[in-house]
């Protein structure tokens, strides 16, 4: 070797010993109380940003860490948070930490309805975190069906996955069926899942949970206003799987078996760890195949999603990549028949467990009637239910900019899709009823009608209804008869639903002493476009329905086909609708947390927001030619189709208003504190607004935005063995647009009633509670007693007909408001010990107005859920869960009289004195469902 080498190499060896030297790590092992190995904690140590969660033993390690002095902070939702200053000047440091329990979860540090980190205790609002262990002992039906278990939380999940109903403290009036998530933010990390709402296309229908979620925040009402764009109702943020130095990974195959044995498989799985130095990544999703909880002759549900994020932090903060790829059909319940007002009863040989009273599969092709010149058609499936598709993919930036000052930038964009083939509505229309022949959109259906099994090609039913417009009852022709003598009232519900969005939020915020100051902007755009298409279909009315080929067949005259061969009728003639619409939303948003003291903090904080709504609504009449779309004068069931005038309604609309939110939050120690909140937030309308209204009519006025105040006092209290959070609320709505779904039977078409403006006022109190009186049982308890009013509401009763000459306004004001049950309550018992773990839930719905008019009481009801799991070893386990484990068949919901086109508020105190033995439409909750899950972790 050259002697010249020698001191290079010399040097070159002491200078990389010293790097050697000079890095250092910082170690530990958790464990919980009862000393066992605490696995999927979050460990942080700053300054540096460096993370890492403990592995299945407890432990954690940093490793290449600099001499210094650092803060090492541990999590874990549950747990009390841990923090401890380490001076590192030794080559390494191992630490042994036991975690306490936090049963509420109230020292957990949340990021929703705030804008910086914040921990439960001191952050001045009503939010819940419900973390790895609640989302485990779900049954998997949807999001709104995991939201029941929260406070002040009113969900409908009756219907299946989607096309649920959320609201909170009695914020509800415009939160129908079909826009259930009318005043709530319904977010993935921090960014909505959609930013607008029209019928039939919610954020439910593009959100599912699978294991990537981590943990969900929910905050009722208070700061929503400020922090959400257009949504001060609440806010429900599902977050992901975050940054780990070590690699680890879930996977979760389940079974199962839901109302009458309908069986459901799935599975889950996520991934994620380290890529390289500094670099992460997270991968995770499910694929689902259900048949459903209700009988159907179809699949229900299939499909499934993958999200991922990959992240690259550095010394001053962090670069995300995320994005979302959802491609499923479900489908959604409608009602079921009942009888005896005062205490319901399935009617008809329903059943509230079982029954769907869906088309049954088939496939037909109906002429589209947006290009009926080009003899483009529309498939119709009614298998299919909802076909959704989300494709989005976003940026997050953190950076620290030195001086206490940081910016946070989150962008999004998404491509979604909705395509609906299903039935609406089912109700009881009676073969004695003119509309069972005249909605076909023949001229004159009259004489000898025959009924075939559409799929057989049997013949069910031969009748003849020459009668029954002089008021004489139909005459069957042989021995075969229809069941109930009737069939259903419904028709095919083919919706196309499109949107493409951006939406960002940029966050800059200061910190001092006294102040710690956020403002920011937050934007969105949309472009979005819908078609309705609605046809009449022959279907039996009972519960397992069978479509019907329908005849008429007068002796010496041409055989009518009054429906084609798969059961549709009047193609395209009960709904047209074809609109579209850009969406643009800028809001300005500043906030100020000023330390007055150690222990009062003063929130103050505003929101300006703008939103432009520009679209255009096609106006649509008949095709009218000699002989129907098809020129052939011997089939009746495509006279009708609706198509574009060449007219469009165009609206052009701004809505500006101010928002704000001031809350005063005192601790009066480490485990005791309290806080005081108002807001002032508005709810600029929906798109609903301009594509249900105006029909055939110019779009003259814009809508009006509805006024929301809420106050809170709150007390929230800690300790090892016992928390609770108590909140006392006032809700007031103002500038409510309510109305109705309304039927023509003259015309045979559908159309929506006049706006009505109203106002309601909610007050209440909301409790949330756990005790663990041993290490491993904890009790769960969380209750909202309320009282929700219409303090101004009105009612347009249409009297069955576009015509306005009879119409009339009635008045409910001061009548309790629909749908707010004035108790709910969630009685929980958790037990785990060594390798065994149970669970057993009470949940408790009180009685509910069914409509304005207060002439019907949904009854109240309990469900109780119950599981119980095994742990194998640190790897495997698995879990039973029980949902609905009693069958009970409660209500959730009221459409009305049992007739084609009612609505709740048709069921008047006069009807119901009038037509005692009147059928009516519930729907009840869903049954029971079990579940066997098998988990493996590393």
């Amino acid at each position: 070797m050259p002697k010249v080498l020698i001191p290079f190499l010399f040097f070159t060896f002491l200078f990389f010993h010293a790097q050697i030297i000079g890095q250092s790590s910082i170690g530990g092992g958790l464990k919980n109380n009862l000393g066992e190995p605490f696995e999927g904690a979050h460990i942080s140590l700053e300054p540096g940003n460096f993370t890492t969660i403990s592995d299945k033993e407890g432990r954690f390690e940093i490793i290449n860490l600099d001499p210094g002095e650092y803060v090492l902070v541990i999590s874990y939702l549950g747990a009390k948070s841990h923090s401890v200053n380490v001076d590192l000047k030794e080559r390494d440091v191992f630490l042994d930490i036991i975690l306490k329990d936090d049963v509420l979860a109230l020292q957990s540090v949340v990021v929703t309805g705030t804008f910086e980190p914040r921990n439960i205790l001191t952050s001045g609002t009503a939010i819940t975190s419900l973390g790895p262990i609640e989302l485990s002992q779900i049954f998997p039906r949807g999001t709104a069906d995991l939201l029941q278990a929260l406070p002040g939380t009113y969900t409908d999940p009756s219907a299946g996955e989607v096309f649920t109903k959320t609201y909170s403290r009695g914020i509800s009036a415009s939160a129908e069926d079909d826009m259930g998530w009318y005043y709530i933010s319904l977010q993935e990390d921090g960014l909505p899942v959609s930013l607008v709402q029209h019928s039939y296309y919610g954020p439910d229908i593009f959100h599912r949970i699978d294991l990537y979620t981590e943990r969900v925040e929910a905050l009722r009402g208070g700061s929503a206003s400020i922090t959400a764009l257009n949504a001060p109702g609440g806010i429900y943020n599902f977050i992901s799987k975050g940054p780990s130095d070590i690699l680890y990974g879930e996977f979760r195959l389940q079974g199962g078996l839901q109302g009458d044995n309908n069986p459901l498989f799935r599975i889950d799985g996520t991934i994620g760890g380290p890529l390289e130095k500094n670099w992460f990544f997270n991968v995770g999703g499910h694929y689902r195949l259900d048949q459903g909880a209700r009988n159907t002759d179809f699949t229900y549900s299939k499909g499934g999603q993958i999200r991922f994020n990959v992240l690259k932090k550095h010394q001053k903060g962090f670069v995300k990549f995320y994005g979302k790829l959802l491609d499923d059909f479900t489908n959604r319940y409608t009602g079921v028949a009942a009888t005896h007002w005062n205490k319901p009863s399935a009617a008809f040989g329903q059943d509230f467990n079982n029954t769907a009273l869906l088309m049954p599969a088939f496939s037909a092709n109906v002429p589209d009637g947006r290009r009926l010149p080009q003899g483009a058609t529309n498939h119709f499936d009614p298998s299919q239910g909802v076909h959704a598709q989300d494709k989005a993919f976003g940026l997050d930036i953190f950076q620290n900019l030195g001086e206490d000052w940081t910016v946070r930038f989150n962008l999004k964009y998404s491509h979604k899709n909705a395509n609906w083939q299903t039935a609406i509505s089912n109700a009881f229309v009676s073969l004695n009823d003119p509309l069972a022949y005249f909605i076909t959109g023949a001229q004159f259906p009259i004489g000898e009608v025959v009924f075939k099994d559409a799929a057989l090609g049997t013949e069910l039913a031969r009748l003849d209804n020459s009668g029954i417009l002089t008021g004489e009852p139909f005459q069957y022709l042989g021995t075969r008869t229809l069941p109930y003598d009737a069939i259903m009232g419904t028709a095919s519900w083919l919706k196309q639903n499109r949107s493409d969005e951006w939406m960002n939020q940029l966050t800059i915020r200061k910190s001092s002493e006294k102040h710690d100051l956020t403002f920011g902007l937050g934007a969105g755009l949309s472009n979005t476009s819908l078609f309705t298409q609605g046809s009449f279909g022959f279907v039996t009315y009972e519960p397992n329905p069978r479509m019907l080929r329908v005849t008429l067949e007068n002796p010496g005259q041409p055989v009518i086909a009054l429906s084609d061969s798969n059961g549709l009728s009047n193609y395209g003639g009960l709904f047209f609708d074809n609109a579209r619409a850009d969406v643009t939303q800028v809001a300005f948003f500043a906030n100020d947390r000023w330390k007055l003291n150690d222990r009062l903090h003063l929130d103050i904080g505003w929101r300006y927001e703008t939103i432009d709504h520009k679209g255009s609504k096609d106006r649509a009449a008949p095709f009218l030619r000699d002989g129907g779309y098809d020129g052939d004068p011997t089939t009746e069931y495509d006279n009708g189709i609706l198509m574009p005038t060449g007219e469009r309604d165009d609206f052009d609309f701004m809505y500006n208003y101010l928002s704000y939110s001031t809350a005063l939050n005192y601790g009066v120690n480490d485990q005791t504190s309290f806080f005081t909140r108002f807001s002032s937030g508005n709810k600029a309308p929906e798109l609903n607004y301009y594509f249900n209204n105006f029909s055939g009519v110019p779009i003259n006025r814009k809508g009006e935005v509805q006024k929301i105040k809420q106050v809170e006092l709150g007390s929230k209290y800690h300790s090892d063995r016992f928390s609770a959070m108590t909140t006392v609320f006032w809700s007031q709505l103002k500038n409510v647009g309510i109305t109705d779904f309304q039927f023509d039977a003259e015309q045979g078409s559908v159309f929506y009633a006049p706006v009505q403006f109203n106002d309601s006022r909610t007050f209440g109190i909301e409790w949330e509670s756990a005790y663990k009186p041993l290490s491993y049982l904890t009790f769960n308890f969380n209750a909202t007693l309320q009282h929700a009013k219409a303090t101004k509401w009105t009612v347009y009763e249409s009297a069955g007909s576009l015509g306005t000459e009879d119409d009339t306004i009635q008045d409910y004001s001061g009548n309790t408001l629909a749908f707010n049950p004035n108790v709910m309550f969630n009685l929980g018992i958790d037990y785990s010990k060594d390798k065994w773990s149970g669970i057993f839930k009470w949940q408790f719905m009180g009685s509910r107005e069914g409509n304005i008019a207060n002439a019907f009481q949904l009854p109240p009801y309990s469900i109780f859920n119950a599981g119980c799991g095994f742990k194998f070893s640190q790897n495997l386990s698995v879990n039973l869960v029980v949902t609905n484990l009693f069958n009970s068949e409660g209500l959730a919901n009221f459409f009305g009289p049992n007739s084609f086109g009612a609505s709740a508020n048709d069921a008047t105190v006069d009807f119901i004195q009038s037509n005692p033995d009147a059928s009516f439409v519930v729907v009840p909750v869903l049954p029971r469902g079990t579940l066997l899950s098998m988990n493996y972790k590393f």
